[in-house]
């Protein structure tokens, strides 16, 4: 009865005073209870979008940080394997090094010997050659003496265009052939005849074949030793040449092979930076959002909490001690929508005639053993040929073939010099192509991995702006939603200061009056049991109000320190993205820039590797122009050699039997 008659008071006095202070707090507690229930389901819709920030950026993460571990384990076993194939290039550098000193060694020795060979050479072709000529103009003018005159003697000869010329060798086999006929070089002098001076003819004629014969073989073996000279040095040459070529070339790949390790090293460390900063980042994440969450669970519990708390409130104020602003913030009421952030990252060589039948039917003999056509053709002339035209055409035919065989070692030693250098031409370009092929395959792997790398950092950066734009609208929203939260709870004070302010001084005058009225003893107005019923609960209302003024403050004082320590962590998260951000970027220039410098090299490879296969197919085109003389051949140029050595022995061997003996 009694709260029945409370509330018709409070009834009659709103209408006549419009919204009194108790009725503002309890609109602004049923707003602050509304106000709650929205902020609770924007809280939800907030840690659900920052959850999902959280999952999909530590999927990222731990994606890049796979994707770091991989590539740290390939660059470490690239590492390892240019630090090994430059050692090996190094022992075989100092190999081919050694190779090239040695045959340096190779070509001194042999020089200095063909020097002797040459200098003993000169002197014995000299010694011939005089020889040769003394003996001609001896012949020649034992030839001009008449028959009636004295025996030639060998010391007459000896006297003649000087003979003493002859060297002691030859002087000796005039002396035996001479004691072999029967002629005392010691006797008196007599009458000459013509046969005993004919006989010293002869014998310095044969004398002078024998020299001749002596001589031109000299001559064969000086040419054959020195086209073996000139081979073996060309062929020395020719190795020492491919060595240091060699040398070179495997000089080349291996500061390549340094490089690229260097180039490793570098994108070893990068990586391992970048990784460790990715952990971190990810270290950073995972504590806050697991923090958040913490955070978050409380928060959601304080809401609801919170809720009850305003809502037993508005019961309390309405149940007619106040009316008036009664709820929009109470303690955890906060939205604490708190954003941790921390840092994106993601971070290579004659004798006299018997008869001229017998010589010609050699030569056949010999020409069908040796299948001759020169000695066939030869045994015919000598069948019908005169003796001394026969002789004549034996001595032609002897010198000609020398000449031939002189003539084709000569082009044999050419031929072998050339093949040799086309040879090396050929190896030295085609294992410079398949270098340089190697090569562009290196560069365009190369290429195509660091595409592959800016774009990865390209799409990391993009994430990262992204993640700054997020962070920077969420930080815009929750700042903002502090400050209204802080604006309401210092409008809320205000509010709940006066409604104390009023209430206490509406109880002040009604204790007043009614001490006075006791003081007359006058009986209670008729309406004193409603007076008496908010009297009686005027402690308590002002007490709620109290209560809610601190709880107000204290709300004011949170949201402030929740703001303080948000705006910290945004500023942080901000700051490490920016480095993260300015490293990418770098990143991004050094591989392009390396991308670049590649794409460079990649077209003056491609260059070099047509220039050197026109080169390689030029020695190609002549090596197939020498095959023709040098190579393709019926018989193989030792056994021409063969053939015309035994032709020639054939030919001196029938000039031996015109000659009717051998020397």
């Amino acid at each position: 009865m009694k709260a029945s008659m409370a509330m018709t008071v409070f009834v009659a006095s709103a209408s006549a005073e419009s919204v009194t202070p108790v009725q503002k707090v309890i609109q602004l507690m049923n707003g602050m209870l509304e106000k709650g229930k929205a902020e609770k389901h924007e809280e939800q819709v907030q840690y659900a979008a920052y959850k999902q920030f959280c999952d999909d950026t530590s999927g990222q993460k731990k994606a890049s940080i796979a994707t770091a571990d991989e590539q740290i384990g390939i660059l470490g076993a690239d590492i390892e394997k240019f630090t090994a194939d430059a050692a090996q290039l190094a022992k075989e550098i100092a190999g081919h090094d050694e190779d090239v000193s040695v045959w340096n060694g190779d070509i001194k020795a042999i020089t200095k010997v063909r020097d002797i060979e040459k200098a003993d050479y000169d002197a014995t072709h000299k010694d011939y050659s005089e020889s040769v000529d003394a003996l001609g103009r001896a012949i020649s003018t034992l030839k001009g003496q008449t028959a009636d005159r004295k025996q030639a003697s060998l010391s007459q000869v000896s006297a003649l265009n000087g003979l003493s010329l002859i060297p002691d060798s030859a002087k000796a086999s005039i002396a035996s052939f001479l004691a072999d006929d029967g002629l005392d070089v010691t006797a008196p002098e007599a009458n000459g005849y013509e046969f005993q001076s004919q006989g010293i003819v002869d014998m310095l004629s044969k004398l002078e074949d024998e020299f001749i014969a002596k001589r031109t073989e000299l001559e064969k073996e000086e040419h054959e030793s020195k086209s073996a000279f000139q081979m073996m040095l060309a062929d020395l040459q020719a190795q020492i040449a491919r060595g240091e070529e060699e040398s070179a070339a495997k000089s080349a790949t291996k500061a390549k092979k340094l490089e690229a390790k260097a180039t490793a090293e570098g994108d070893l460390a990068d990586t391992t930076a970048v990784r460790a900063e990715d952990q971190k980042y990810l270290d950073d994440l995972t504590a806050t959002c697991e923090q958040k969450a913490t955070d978050f669970e409380s928060r959601q519990q304080l809401r609801t909490e919170e809720m009850e708390a305003i809502d037993k409130a508005i019961e309390i104020i309405s149940s007619g001690a106040v009316a008036g602003s009664a709820g929009k913030h109470l303690p955890g009421s906060l939205v604490e929508v708190s954003s941790s952030f921390a840092q994106l990252r993601a971070v290579a060589e004659t004798p006299q005639l018997k008869s001229q039948a017998a010589v010609a039917a050699f030569l056949q003999g010999r020409a069908a053993q040796l299948k001759s056509k020169v000695l066939a053709a030869l045994a015919v002339r000598v069948a019908e040929d005169p003796f001394v035209k026969v002789r004549k055409m034996i001595k032609d035919l002897i010198v000609r073939l020398m000449e031939e065989a002189n003539a084709e070692a000569e082009h044999k030693g050419w031929c072998d010099t050339e093949l040799a250098t086309n040879e090396q031409t050929r190896t030295e370009k085609t294992d410079a192509v398949a270098n340089l092929k190697s090569q562009i395959d290196e560069l365009e792997a190369s290429i195509v991995k660091e595409t592959q790398e800016i774009a990865d950092l390209t799409t990391a950066l993009s994430q990262l702006a992204a993640a700054m734009e997020k962070a920077t609208s969420l930080r815009a929203e929750e700042k903002e939603t502090n400050e209204a939260t802080v604006k309401d709870a210092q409008e809320a004070q205000t509010a709940v200061a006066q409604a104390l302010t009023v209430l206490q001084e509406f109880y002040s005058k009604a204790a007043e009056a009614t001490a006075l009225l006791q003081s007359k003893q006058e009986p209670p107005p008729s309406f004193d049991a409603p007076y008496q019923g908010m009297q009686s609960e005027n402690g308590g209302v002002v007490g709620m109000l109290e209560v809610i003024q601190s709880d107000f403050a204290r709300l004011e004082a949170e949201t402030k320190a929740s703001e303080a320590t948000a705006q910290k962590e945004y500023d942080n998260f901000m700051s490490d993205s920016k480095i993260d951000k300015e490293s990418k970027e770098t990143d991004v220039e050094h591989k392009s820039a390396k991308k670049e410098g590649e794409q460079k090299a990649l077209g003056t490879t491609q260059e070099d590797l047509e220039g050197t296969q026109k080169e390689l197919t030029a020695a190609l085109s002549y090596f197939d122009k020498l095959k023709p003389s040098c190579v393709e051949s019926d018989v193989s140029y030792e056994d021409r050699v063969a053939g015309r050595k035994a032709e020639i022995e054939s030919l001196q061997e029938a000039l031996k039997i015109l000659n009717g003996g051998g020397i």
